[in-house]
């Protein structure tokens, strides 16, 4: 029996929570059960009431506003724990179509993906502006470099896991998991995709994007975080290589005039002090590299044994006759 979760993260979305619980279909092809969790991430309008009167099939309610990662890894572990063989995130402000869930799904009930995220084809979205579509197909292609996959739409939050990609992917970072998880599964060997969709009219401004530099400095560290955590031989080389190049130019320079003849005494020392510091820095930082990499795979090691264990931990429910169940 296959079950699938549709989760909800949410803060302060009472307006607009109606119309996305109400697109939710309640069959699926290939899907056996539907279930609907909405995690209120300390809102403030009494969203956590008006998910449990619309019929959520479970509530979670933080104590206070943890932000939208912190949510989405709630969810993620809450539909583990209950025994989902599908999850689909979803936004409460009714960006994505919820009728799209069953195109979002398919790849991974004919086994073809892990992760499924909605491409929006944001070229064609007349409330960005020109800027936010540029920002967003080049934030989109450095994380398709830096993750190995073919994502076009990488910020899309409307996305679908199947159970083995929940067990594998862990948020590490406190902003966001849109960035975080592709990179993660194209580095765990997942298979990720993207199906297009469609999004509703703008309801509101986004909250987690305060100005365009901001989404950018904040995504770009994200980013640069993942992929030295991931690849930390060769972030390190990378990094080490400026100073091994600047310094046997100047060593390369100094061995020259050396041999020319000209050796005057203090002769182009500037060359061989600054040179030979230059190369002693990229060794360093290549050794920094080597340790680093010894450290990722006690890491991997560590990561594999988190994933029997939540395997383990997870083991979950069949499908209750009834919704209107909550956890708090």
């Amino acid at each position: 029996m296959t079950k699938l979760i549709v989760q909800i993260p949410c803060y302060n979305e009472a307006d607009t929570l109606p119309a996305v619980l109400a697109d939710v279909p309640t069959a699926i092809p290939g899907v056996d059960c539907i279930e609907t969790l909405v995690v209120d991430d300390g809102s403030t309008d009494g969203t956590g009431a008006v998910a449990a009167e619309l019929g959520a099939t479970y509530v979670i309610s933080h104590t206070g506003n943890k932000g939208l990662a912190r949510s989405f890894q709630t969810g993620m572990d809450a539909c583990l724990r209950l025994g989902a063989d599908v999850i689909v995130n979803t936004d409460g402000d009714n960006q994505y179509p919820s009728s799209l869930i069953p195109d979002l799904v398919a790849p991974i009930l004919r086994r073809e993906a892990d992760l499924v995220i909605g491409d929006r084809q944001t070229g064609t979205i007349r409330h960005f502006s020109p800027l936010k579509k540029l920002l967003q197909r080049w934030g989109s292609w450095v994380v398709r470099r830096a993750s190995g996959t073919h994502v076009p739409d990488a910020p899309s939050g409307f996305r679908a896991y199947s159970r083995e990609a929940a067990l594998r992917l862990n948020v590490l970072t406190n902003y966001t998991y849109t960035l975080e998880t592709i990179i993660q599964a194209g580095k765990k060997g997942l298979q990720v995709t993207s199906v297009p969709i469609t999004i509703n009219p703008q309801a509101r401004r986004s909250r987690l994007i305060d100005s365009n530099w901001g989404y950018v400095k904040r995504s770009a560290a994200t980013i640069v975080r993942l992929y030295a955590f991931y690849e930390p031989l060769r972030t390190f080389f990378y990094l080490s290589l400026p100073f091994f190049v600047a310094g046997l130019v100047l060593l390369a320079r100094f061995a020259y005039f050396y041999l020319v003849g000209d050796r005057g005494i203090g002769r182009h020392m500037q060359s061989l002090t600054v040179g030979g510091t230059a190369v002693v820095i990229g060794v360093l930082i290549a050794v920094l590299g080597v340790l680093a990499d010894l450290s990722a795979t006690n890491r991997r090691l560590t990561e594999e044994m988190l994933y029997h264990l939540k395997r383990a931990e997870t083991q979950g429910e069949n499908c209750p006759e009834g919704t209107g169940a909550q956890q708090h």
